[in-house]
């Protein structure tokens, strides 16, 4: 059963050498949540890193063999791009797709599964990297939070009247 105190909690685990296992309850049915997760009418709401980050493209092409493009801005005018591919998208279960943000880093294949019990959603994101050490580079660069920053904005997002 889903407790109501791991709302607002994000947990990151690493069960093989090459993955990371992101996991976040949130206060909403799945398939709002899943809403939020792949419309470009919200991604650029919330999928943000620190504050002072903008998105300001968010392109979404939501089906098996379609693909995702973000940008994101940082105050100083710098930018991140970020694409990948979609392989499987199951409304509102689960959406499986590639990962690609420069030339530096290997390609990651994304899994994130949203599961929903008496009204809580909860988002386990798994994060396959191509070895350890690029996983290991990758939890340097301040990843965690960064996406604990993206979940407390969902959750602003998810708790506002539609």
């Amino acid at each position: 059963m889903i407790e109501q105190s791991r709302t607002g909690v994000t947990s990151y685990t690493t069960p093989t050498d090459r993955e990371v296992v992101i996991t976040r309850v949130v206060k909403a049915p799945r398939r709002l949540v899943f809403d939020a997760w792949t419309n470009p009418k919200h991604v650029p709401h919330w999928l943000l890193g620190p504050p002072g980050w903008s998105m300001p493209v968010c392109e979404i092409d939501l089906r098996p063999g379609g693909s995702w493009h973000y940008v994101w801005r940082k105050g100083d005018g710098s930018e991140m791009d970020m694409r990948g591919d979609y392989r499987e998208v199951v409304p509102p279960e689960r959406v499986v797709s590639t990962e690609t943000w420069g030339p530096e880093w290997p390609e990651t294949l994304n899994t994130v599964v949203f599961t929903e019990q008496n009204g809580l959603t909860t988002i386990t994101l798994t994060v396959l990297y191509a070895s350890k050490q690029v996983r290991d580079a990758a939890l340097k660069t301040g990843m965690k939070e960064g996406m604990d920053h993206a979940f407390e904005r969902l959750d602003e997002l998810l708790a506002k009247p539609r």
